[in-house]
């Protein structure tokens, strides 16, 4: 019986550990949620189910506003990634029946291109805390165990979320069990299929319109073409056990993704696919050369990067610029290689010398070394 007691006693500490550290997620979504419902329900005066729907919604509208730097470094690695498909390929053709030195080779040319593969993870690292949060902030609610001190010192506020209906669904319930099946069943079965209509939509433009015909082959396409079936699926049976109001979040975050993920394909395509060769007409149409555009946004780039990397470095004795001392630097180097180079002769035993005229020539011969022994005979 001990020995049982000893995972059991683990878990908890484990458990009691990520619930301390939850204590300030749960403070700001719980106080999030409450001054939005100020807005929507107080100041509005509107119904409480709207209201409190209207404020889950706004929390997502300031996560992902505030995500929005994430979003683009997770584009542009996507996009980095596919761009390097064909050395990729060619990698693998090489290294194929090697897969330690193609891991390596693969890790070389991410570094040598400056991709970092993990850059497209975060954005989903960074809401999966803030969802779990807002997950457990609902389930204290529905269950009488309160999270988030700002609804633990609003006992109304807390029996308000417990009550709050949107079209007769509570949002603090969940659609299983399916019995009794009533209205929090269908208007959750309804959000999870909006859901994952908004997902596929958002994997599907992005594999149509901003992957060039090298990406959607090989092993990585076949992946992403799991992915884009594989997802949903996996959304589709987690939702179950969410409460309405989490799917409502969840909801409101994938129409936000497949928005801001249309406008920036649209604006900003990766080279070398259909919905690039559709912005360069566009472009045209408006008299704009494409070309300068690209070649602006790189320099852009270029200058952005360059100002985050900028230090100072020594060069002949004075503190210059990153830029300036590697401007400087190949300035010397040029000089360097333009001065004539001696050729120095190899000195051997025979020394042949010539006088002004270029006719004299004298050979002498050079002394050999000598031990101390022989010097002293002498």
């Amino acid at each position: 019986m001990i020995d049982l007691f000893v995972p059991l006693s683990i878990w908890d500490s484990i458990y009691g550990g990520l619930s301390t550290m939850m204590q300030p997620l749960y403070w700001a979504v719980s106080g999030l949620l409450v001054m939005f419902h100020w807005v929507w329900g107080i100041w509005l005066s509107l119904p409480a189910g709207v209201a409190w729907t209207l404020a889950i919604v706004s929390l997502t509208v300031v996560v992902r506003t505030a995500m929005i730097p994430l979003f683009v470094k997770q584009i542009n690695s996507s996009r980095n990634m596919q761009l390097l498909q064909p050395k990729m390929q060619e990698l693998q053709k090489k290294y194929g029946a090697d897969r330690e030195r193609l891991g390596q080779e693969t890790m070389k040319l991410y570094k040598d291109e400056g991709v970092n593969p993990m850059a497209s993870c975060f954005p989903l690292l960074i809401q999966m805390p803030i969802f779990l949060a807002l997950f457990r902030v609902l389930q204290g609610a529905s269950d009488g165990q309160v999270r988030g001190q700002w609804l633990k010192d609003n006992p109304a506020l807390v029996e308000s979320l417990q009550e709050a209906q949107l079209f007769g669904a509570g949002l603090a319930e969940r659609i299983f069990p399916l019995t009794p099946f009533g209205a929090t069943q269908v208007f959750g079965i309804l959000l999870v299929l909006a859901m994952v209509a908004a997902l596929f939509v958002t994997q599907l433009q992005l594999m149509r319109k901003n992957m060039p015909p090298s990406a959607l082959e090989g092993p990585m396409a076949q992946q992403q073409k799991m992915m884009l079936y594989l997802f949903p699926i996996i959304y589709a049976v987690s939702s179950v056990v969410i409460p309405i109001g989490v799917l409502i979040y969840w909801l409101a975050s994938n129409i936000w993704t497949m928005v801001q993920q249309g406008l920036l394909i649209r604006n900003n395509p990766a080279p070398n696919t259909p919905a690039y060769i559709d912005w360069e007409e566009r472009m045209r149409a408006k008299g704009k050369d494409p070309e300068e555009i690209i070649r602006e946004r790189r320099e852009k780039r270029r200058k952005q990067k360059a100002a985050k990397t900028n230090t100072t470095r020594t060069v002949r004795g004075a503190a210059v610029a990153t830029d300036e001392a590697e401007t400087d630097l190949k300035a010397a180097e040029e000089q360097a290689e333009a001065r004539p180079k001696v050729q120095r002769q190899q000195v051997n035993r025979v020394t042949v010398r010539t006088d002004a005229d270029g006719k004299r020539v004298v050979t002498r011969q050079q002394p050999q070394a000598k031990s101390r022994s022989q010097r002293k005979k002498k």
